[in-house]
């Protein structure tokens, strides 16, 4: 039954096993197919937080390496990213434990968007981030 509207109308069928849960009709819930939606859910987390920290990465990188080309752009992107990342960890504190390796995950990415951004080479950045997570999230620090 749900298997089916799973494969054609995933909105439908979403609807349709909140409202087996809602009225109690537990054997009735697609239970394979929901445990993956929730251990996707996590993983769209997960890459919500690498894309950010591959931003925001990118942003300190040019920020720090082009110091003459500094814009109220890259300033106001790092503010949002920072914000952004702040707000995802308040609403989902458990993602606290991904920080550290997303960070380290997104740094190559960023590194190469920086090079592209800025027309430097890549090997111009370090070769790891050299910034602990603090500082990265921390909405007073500008590296200099």
């Amino acid at each position: 039954m749900s298997a089916n509207l799973y494969d054609t109308d995933h909105a439908a069928w979403l609807t349709q096993q909140a409202e087996l849960i809602r009225s109690g009709r537990l054997a009735l819930v697609d239970q394979a197919h929901l445990l993956e939606e929730l251990e996707a859910e996590v993983a769209n987390y997960k890459r919500e937080l690498y894309r950010r920290f591959r931003v925001l990465i990118a942003h300190l990188l040019k920020w720090k390496y082009q110091p003459d080309q500094r814009s109220s752009s890259w300033k106001g992107t790092i503010r949002v990213q920072r914000r952004d990342i702040d707000r995802l960890l308040k609403e989902s504190p458990s993602l606290k434990r991904f920080v550290k390796s997303e960070l380290e995950n997104a740094y190559p990415e960023a590194v190469e968007l920086a090079a592209d951004e800025t027309a430097l080479l890549e090997d111009t950045f370090p070769a790891s981030c050299e910034w602990e997570e603090s500082e990265v999230l921390n909405p007073d620090f500008w590296p200099e």
